[in-house]
């Protein structure tokens, strides 16, 4: 009885299938196609070549044939690079949909075919693909994604487990370890919500490395795209499965970073592992020269992903990530090569629309990084409306205001209230807020460097962006001055802060809540070592605690940072403007205040839902006496988060972010209640008398809904990937001009020095006043005659 026989072309790949396996190869411009096996000594022990073929697939099915078998695939066909072929049977070839491999890639000479197809057998020096059909288990604990309340944390699992005291030593750098209790005890106590994973599928290393005796670490340079690398994940899809699972149960949603943009076979010269030997011209996007290839990635090459079979390839492997990893969602790398066409970049391309159409991954958490370096490459916006978008334009914004570069405070509102410019049409969450990532400085080295230093990496300080938009504090890495040190833990609370209290989604990057440094590094792609991995036992706790801190005040005021923009006017049902953009005098700034260099400070007051908070962003290197909007009747302003824990005061610590929230009366007798710095000239926005419960608009306010002048912020030329053109004018709150002089509100004495006035009688708490006082004590007492009128500015100390 023959093992070998016609089979079924429909599943591409190895699938157990009766008794034996079905192979079924997508190589329209080969010859022949062969599968190997091998035995657990690494020989192989039979070839078969594939008998049937229908259309561009070869296909066969071989009896007697178990699971766990190893294996690999050769490609007959023509020599001609000219023409995009580069078939040469003598090397062994991964099965792109290969779903487990035995051992990691490793380089070798004989695996490069430059010259012309050398005869040297490769099975020796290439994992096998093994046999076997991962299981799709339900998820049973998956955590429910709300994108107004994500806080991201995006880590490398290596990286994040190497050096942790508490995980065996046995397993760390693994999905293991990440499951383990000591590496979700620190993200629960965090407070984050997601873990977006670096990825996770085997890789090989770029070929410069050996010679220099490094090795990729990050993964972004994938041969096997359904298969999880081996040296983060020994124990397969299980392993991976165990991890998220045990993330899910902490309530804990899991992203992987997937990259299908190019492949780790480079450019021309780079080795023979899977596609290119088994139908270059099909898989690849080629140049003009069809010896030679598009590289939009800057990796070297680009998979042709508006061909049905890359495209198949491409939604094969993400929902091998959901279906038998149990992940939430997927976020992909240099998204605009995946939707780019022969043409250009287009948002209905095949891929995109096919993922937007899947049963599976339709109901998936989708994120796009939006560029890549090809022509027409930067697409911030562009993608579906459900997608969240990396914001590296809200990065750079940030990293200048806190820099202290002239006239950024209109851009640096526009990004702070959600870049509702860019995200027009769909939800501001789905702006994926950072300040650091896994790519350019450590949020540490963003405050201590002036500019990178990647000798380490062996390329003489040529590698990485030159243009981080960073700072040092006075010296240029390491210092022991305390007066250094303090400015740089100043600043990392500022920016931390800034990131957690921004609209949008925040994304964290792994290490930054606990001082992580890359010493200056900013490209630590080669650095599988402790330069680049978690150093747990120089973790700042206290930073840790700032963050965590911060996580919950966004948590307990989640309806402030809600997906919908600003509109600085009431929101449907509401009774005060979503926001009012102050000074620190307390006024609403003007256009004038918007556009002068020296502004670098903000305060943005935020209403919702009867919560209502200041938050004041203050990047100017000395302190500062502000004047908070007047709270509403019977409430008090009390700061609830300081990133530079100043105390009760209303004076403002040089560089800082200060929150300030609104609260009730009856609740100041377990807090410290504070007050104004001094009597503003104006409501500071809109006047308010009591109606039940709720504040309402007095009757004789005209309120004009004039929003300020354009604001043009200077926005220099941006860095690489290139940005979008400068910013749209901001549409601020109402004006505060224009206005009838309001009705006088009710008011007391609230314990914090100030009293207000209430006409048709005195004010009626006068025992809440430190003095005891009957009357205000400023030499004007509250009116008596019944019509009596004091504008709502009108307010005096006790």
């Amino acid at each position: 009885m023959t093992r070998i026989s016609v089979g079924s072309p429909d599943t591409l790949g190895v699938t157990i299938a009766g008794d034996g396996i079905d192979v079924a190869v997508h190589a329209p411009n080969a010859d022949a196609v062969a599968i190997s096996l091998f035995d657990a000594d690494d020989r192989e022990t039979e070839r078969f070549r594939l008998p049937a073929r229908t259309g561009p697939v070869f296909h066969g099915h071989i009896a007697r044939i178990q699971e766990g078998t190893r294996y690999g695939l050769r490609a007959y066909g023509p020599w001609d690079p000219g023409n995009g072929h580069r078939f040469n049977p003598c090397k062994l070839l991964m099965d792109p949909w290969a779903t487990a491999i035995d051992r990691p890639f490793r380089l070798h000479p004989l695996l490069f075919d430059r010259d012309g197809p050398r005869p040297d057998d490769t099975a020796a020096l290439m994992p096998k693909a093994i046999v076997g059909t991962p299981a799709a288990l339900p998820v049973v604990n998956r955590p429910a994604f709300d994108w107004d309340r994500q806080v991201i944390y995006e880590l490398h699992v290596r990286g994040f487990t190497m050096t942790h005291p508490d995980i065996p030593p046995s397993i760390r750098g693994t999905f293991a370890a990440l499951g383990h209790p000591a590496s979700i005890r620190h993200l629960t106590r965090l407070g984050i919500t997601t873990v977006e994973l670096m990825p996770s599928a085997a890789w090989v290393d770029e070929r410069h490395l050996p010679a220099l005796n490094l090795s990729n670490y990050w993964g972004y340079n994938p041969i096997a795209f359904l298969a999880p690398d081996p040296r983060l994940a020994p124990g397969g899809w299980t392993e991976v499965r165990g991890a998220v699972d045990a993330l899910h149960e902490a309530g804990i949603s899991v992203i992987l970073d997937v990259v299908l943009n190019h492949s780790g076979e480079s450019d021309e010269l780079g080795p023979t592992l899977s596609m290119r030997g088994l139908d270059n011209a099909t898989y690849y996007r080629l140049a003009a020269d069809r010896s030679l290839y598009v590289n939009d990635a800057g990796c070297g090459n680009i998979l042709a992903m508006d061909r049905p079979a890359v495209v198949r390839l491409g939604m094969d492997a993400l929902r091998a990530w959901v279906l038998y990893g149990g992940f939430d969602g997927i976020r992909l790398d240099l998204a605009v090569t995946l939707g780019r066409r022969e043409s250009g970049f287009d948002p209905d391309a095949p891929f995109l629309a096919a993922i937007e159409q899947d049963p599976v991954l339709s109901r998936c958490v989708m994120i796009a990084e939006p560029w890549d370096v090809g022509p027409g490459g930067y697409q911030l916006g562009a993608f579906p409306a459900r997608w969240g978008e990396w914001n590296d334009r809200y990065r750079n914004t940030v990293r200048r205001f806190w820099r202290g570069d002239a006239g950024m405070l209109g851009a640096f509102t526009t990004s702070f209230a959600g870049s509702a410019d860019v995200f027009a049409r769909r939800p501001v969450s789905r702006s994926v807020n950072y300040i650091t990532a896994h790519d350019g400085f450590t949020l540490a080295d963003l405050v201590s460097y002036d500019r990178k230093h990647n000798q380490a990496n062996g390329e003489d300080n040529r590698d990485g962006s030159d243009d981080n938009l960073s700072w040092n504090n006075g010296t240029e890495g390491p210092s022991s001055d305390p007066s250094i040190l303090a400015a740089r833990a100043r600043d990392t609370r500022a920016l931390l802060a800034t990131l957690l209290l921004s609209r949008g989604t925040p994304m964290l990057s792994m290490g930054d809540e606990l001082g992580r440094t890359q010493h200056g590094n900013n490209n630590a792609y080669a650095q599988d070592n402790a330069g680049a991995w978690v150093d747990w036992p120089a973790a700042d706790d206290k930073l840790i605690d700032f963050t965590a801190a911060a996580i919950a005040l966004r948590g307990r005021v989640a309806p402030l940072f809600s997906g919908r923009a600003l509109a600085g006017r009431p929101a449907d049902g509401e009774v005060m403007p979503d926001v009012t953009w102050h000074g620190t005098d307390g006024q609403v700034l003007t256009g004038a205040d918007w556009n002068h260099d020296g502004n670098r400070t903000l305060i943005a007051v935020l209403f919702v839902d009867n919560l209502r908070a200041a938050l004041v962003f203050h990047a100017n290197a000395a302190p500062a006496e502000i004047v908070l909007p007047e709270p509403r009747p019977g409430h008090g302003w009390r700061r609830v988060l300081d990133s530079t824990d100043a105390g009760e005061s209303l004076t403002i610590e040089a560089r800082s972010v200060t929150v300030f929230q609104e609260e009730t009366e009856r609740d100041r007798s377990s807090v410290s209640w504070l007050g104004l710095a001094q009597p503003p000239t104006t409501c500071g926005g809109q006047c308010y008398k009591v109606v039940g419960d709720r504040a309402k608009p007095g009757h004789d306010t005209r309120r004009v809904e004039t929003p300020p002048p354009p604001i043009t912020p200077r926005v220099p030329a941006p860095s690489a990937p290139p940005g979008p053109p400068p910013l749209s004018a901001l549409s601020a709150g109402p004006s505060d001009t224009a206005r009838a002089p309001p009705r006088s509100y009710a008011g007391r004495c609230r314990g914090i020095g100030i009293c207000t006035t209430r006409y048709g009688r005195r004010w009626p708490d006068a025992s809440r006043c430190p003095t005891a006082a009957r009357h205000c004590r400023a030499g004007i007492p509250a009116p008596s005659e019944p019509g009596a009128r004091t504008p709502c500015s009108a307010r005096y100390r006790c």
